[in-house]
């Protein structure tokens, strides 16, 4: 797993999109979860699931941030270099995480947070230097509107399924989960592709027609083994 996760750093979210498509996997990126405060970052890493659920109002207050089954209590139980998938529900108007809670995060070496929710404590958070890949901000906090209910089970992240234990990936097009049975078919067939498609565009730059290049017929197929041969 060590090595392909090293792999997939050098792969791109749409690569990884097009490799699970030959597999028939269509939903795997998580719509909402986009790049926040910061730019030109890959990562990658097995996913810690968090689960919210529509607010009840005997649940969801100030005072379960101090029981057991609590945000609090699941970043205890965080594992250094997981990847925090947390299914907010796309609620727009919640922030379920801030930089306290963030900070903790860094400090037990969490790799990143992905959710289809959002944050608060904009501010605070850039300079934890957290990675995250959210929908947005919003000031009140998560139980003006979720419930914290659980970790590490299977949840429903921007329209994908995520289980414990699947690779994900994200970068700045968006976070993709890869399933666990398929990272090193990724990993492999992915870095092949990347290596394609940088001699593609080393083709296009010298003015070569994308028809027989864009997917490559077999005469360009045989160029390209030729190049990487030669490299």
């Amino acid at each position: 797993m060590a090595s392909a996760l090293e792999a997939l750093k050098n792969v791109t979210t749409g690569t990884i999109t097009t490799m699970l498509l030959k597999k028939g996997i269509r939903r795997c990126w998580m719509s909402g979860a986009m790049p926040f405060g910061f730019h030109g970052k890959r990562v990658a890493g097995p996913a810690f699931t968090l689960r919210f659920v529509p607010v009840r109002e005997d649940l969801a207050t100030p005072e379960s941030w101090s029981k057991p089954i609590s945000t609090r209590g699941a970043i205890e139980d965080m594992p250094e270099g997981c990847i925090v998938v947390a299914d907010a529900m796309g609620v727009p108007t919640a922030g379920i995480f801030g930089d306290i809670l963030c900070m903790r995060m860094v400090k037990r070496g969490v790799t990143a947070l992905v959710t289809d929710g959002v944050m608060r404590d904009k501010e605070g958070i850039l300079k934890t230097g957290m990675a995250i890949w959210c929908a947005g901000v919003a000031a009140p906090a998560s139980v003006n509107q979720l419930t914290f209910v659980g970790w590490n089970e299977p949840i429903a992240c921007g329209g994908c399924a995520i289980f414990p234990g699947d690779v994900i990936v994200a970068d700045d097009d968006g976070a993709v989960v890869i399933p666990q049975a398929l990272v090193d078919f990724v990993a492999q067939e992915g870095a092949e592709h990347e290596l394609l498609e940088s001699w593609l565009v080393q083709e296009v730059e010298k003015g070569a027609k994308l028809p027989g290049l864009y997917p490559p017929n077999e005469d360009n197929k045989k160029r390209y083994e030729a190049w990487k041969k030669s490299r």
